[in-house]
């Protein structure tokens, strides 16, 4: 057991969490389809055992389906769900969500507002005598540090403590598997961070394997051991953070994670002309159409000394650092950089530039 223990909101200490005993969950070529129209297409994808799996995409991507499908709430239209290499939902049966061993935080928390809190995290333990549901319910707050709040209601308790009964509900019965649905969207942006963590240590703790839909790069970034990215229904792309940050497949997964400027253009002599400059092409051939991303952090602008010559059209500060928007002299398509704040005089209008080439991303456009 780790013996580490993280320190709960408001001071309050709690107890380091039991391990649990995780389990690998694989979905193999899922599909589903809803009203006729195909919502998964084709998914092949594997939470390792202990691992914080976030499942990443825009809203429609399928990434809440994919959760129904593995709590057993949803049912595929074709594939195989595995657990432990045993098959839960597919063409040999189907297994009920309560004899999976799968737990399922929801978006909204989900709490009984008549039962107490103790009631609301021992509401999973029926298979237990009274006696030691109780105590496991307990032991659950313990570990969230919310057992002196065991006698109240939810409505007494902050969003940020209900999202912590609602994970204590969730570990109780020490699922090998827990699916979290937008777990931290509902919590205040001053609270989040300290949650999110608190809730990390715990996971950590227990070991448990954790499947966490998020539509917030950085969040997927801050808790995940791997990221499964999706689009329409897709799997565009599955590694660790630096992997999708560092070497994204595609278009779309560049601007998933970082801000970006996007110009087209073909390639010739083995690059590809931009307003920022010529970017390398890689191993695209000649005479290929393609998109090249360029991440804002990525454009420097300085006072003089840059290669390429511009004017500031407009800048908004955003406190850390400030937003700027550029015009390049014979260019129509404006250039936007994200700069640290007062790095550049107030009244400072006309600048150079100068590109980070890792910063420069060149794709194949789609046939």
């Amino acid at each position: 057991m780790n013996s580490s223990t993280a320190i709960a909101p408001r001071g309050n200490a709690r107890r380091t969490a039991g391990v649990t005993f995780a389990a690998r969950l694989s979905f193999e070529d899922i599909r589903h389809s809803y009203h006729g129209k195909e919502t998964i297409r084709g998914v092949t994808l594997t939470a390792e055992a202990g691992e914080v799996l976030c499942l990443l995409g825009p809203s429609g991507s399928g990434k809440t389906t994919l959760l129904r499908i593995a709590a057993g709430i949803e049912v595929q239209t074709s594939g195989r769900l595995l657990l432990n290499e045993r098959e839960v939902a597919g063409p040999s049966g189907f297994v009920p969500p309560e004899q999976r061993g799968i737990g399922l935080m929801f978006q909204d928390f989900a709490l009984f507002p008549h039962m107490s809190v103790i009631d609301n995290v021992r509401f999973g333990l029926t298979a237990l005598p009274a006696g030691e549901a109780r105590a496991e319910a307990m032991l659950a707050l313990e570990r969230v540090g919310l057992a002196h709040y065991a006698d109240k209601y939810p409505h007494v308790l902050s969003g940020g403590e209900q999202q912590r009964v609602a994970l204590a509900r969730a570990l109780a019965p020490r699922p090998g598997v827990l699916l979290m649905d937008e777990p931290f969207s509902g919590l205040d942006s001053r609270l989040k961070d300290q949650i999110r963590a608190d809730t990390l240590a715990i996971l950590r703790e227990t070991r448990a394997t954790a499947v966490v839909v998020t539509h917030d790069a950085e969040e997927a970034m801050r808790m995940a051991d791997r990221i499964a990215l999706l689009r329409d229904g897709k799997l565009v792309q599955v590694g660790t953070s630096d992997d999708l940050y560092r070497r994204p497949k595609d278009l779309f997964a560049a601007a998933f994670f970082s801000e970006i400027n996007e110009f087209s253009g073909v390639v010739r002599g083995g690059g590809v002309e931009t307003p920022l400059g010529v970017a390398s092409a890689g191993t695209i051939p000649e005479g290929r159409e393609v998109s090249v991303a360029v991440r804002l952090s990525g454009v420097h602008v300085l006072a003089e000394g840059g290669p390429i010559p511009a004017r500031i059209v407009s800048r908004r500060f955003l406190g850390v650092v400030e937003m700027l928007t550029l015009a390049i002299p014979g260019r129509e398509q404006p250039v936007r950089a994200r700069v640290r704040a007062d790095l550049l005089a107030p009244d400072l209008k006309d600048v150079t530039l100068r590109v980070d080439a890792q910063d420069i991303l060149v794709f194949e456009k789609d046939a």
